[in-house]
């Protein structure tokens, strides 16, 4: 093989191309990376951890009392993906779930049915044989949920069998591992390809906005995950880390106004970890609605993951 290095001035080139490849790929991480900070650069931060917190208590303490009305909270019902994530979950405790929403339909025809029931991979077809409620969707979490620590792989494949099961909505977790690494290229790549395991059903990217603590962390979560092609952008597991917050809401909802107002597309804002009240239910529809505006309070763009929160909702509506 000595003919492949030598030329005719007898100067072996082997370094040469060694070092011509590792340029070439540092070019390109370089171009990568500029791409993603190119991205940040057209979303301007609303501030820094203090300042957002005080925008927000203004915001609520101007705007929640009037959105405190029964006709809000009957907007909210419907607005509700209703979950149960733990691991005592049975066929037979997620059958009586579903039958509970089932048997909701006609009792209040003022009141809209959930949108959505969210359940882990194995409960899918549980959901599809009981459900006989009408527009109600069949969510999974999916992706190695809650972690995200897991083969690439492994995600696609999950998410994939999911919907051939009948799940028509998929809630994964960004890779918090690869966002801290700042390695936005496979983390991007990664959130791609599972979205095209998703083919027809609708993607949420969780960014677990509790371990991500801050306004600039919780900013580009949001932003990468857009860039990725999420149909909804989602606050928390409510597994391990603390859950949705006023603020985390408020930053994300910039964030989605941004990108419709640069790519004229409308994307949707789930919140999901320690939402049981209608109090906290109504911080979070009024923040939606003076953010991104009354368009985007519609069960296609907002969504309230929660359990104990359909009981409250309809106790204080006096089913």
């Amino acid at each position: 093989m000595e003919h492949l290095h030598n030329c005719p001035c007898g100067h072996d080139h082997s370094q040469d191309v060694h070092e011509g490849w590792e340029e070439r790929a540092e070019e390109f991480s370089k171009i990568n990376a500029d791409k993603y900070h190119e991205a940040f650069g057209k979303y301007d931060l609303p501030g820094n951890d203090e300042s957002v917190a005080s925008t927000v208590k203004t915001l609520l303490e101007e705007h929640t009392k009037e959105n405190f009305t029964p006709d809000v909270l009957k907007e909210i019902h419907g607005f509700i993906d209703l979950t149960s994530l733990t691991s005592l979950d049975t066929k037979e405790s997620i059958w009586q779930m579903t039958e509970r929403v089932n048997d909701f339909e006609g009792t209040r025809p003022d009141v809209p049915n959930v949108a959505s029931i969210c359940v882990y991979p194995l409960f899918v077809e549980t959901v599809k044989q009981a459900l006989t409620a009408q527009d109600v969707n069949i969510a999974a979490v999916s992706g190695g949920f809650p972690a995200s620590q897991t083969f690439s792989e492994i995600k696609i494949a999950e998410t994939a069998m999911c919907v051939m099961q009948g799940a028509n909505e998929i809630d994964i977790v960004m890779n918090l591992g690869y966002f801290m690494e700042e390695n936005y290229e496979d983390l991007c790549d990664e959130l791609d390809e599972i979205k095209e395991s998703c083919r027809d059903a609708k993607l949420k990217v969780i960014l677990e906005t509790g371990a991500l603590a801050t306004v600039e962390n919780i900013h580009k979560a949001s932003i990468l995950a857009l860039y990725s092609n999420a149909d909804f952008i989602k606050t928390s597991t409510s597994k391990g880390y603390p859950g949705a917050t006023p603020e985390a809401v408020y930053v994300m909802c910039r964030v989605i106004k941004k990108y419709h107002e640069l790519t004229g597309k409308k994307r949707g804002i789930k919140v999901s970890g320690g939402i049981r009240t209608a109090e906290e239910a109504v911080k979070y529809y009024t923040i939606v609605k003076e953010v991104l505006g009354k368009e985007w309070l519609t069960k296609e763009l907002f969504r309230i993951g929660a359990s104990s929160l359909v009981g409250d909702i309809e106790h204080r509506l006096g089913k």
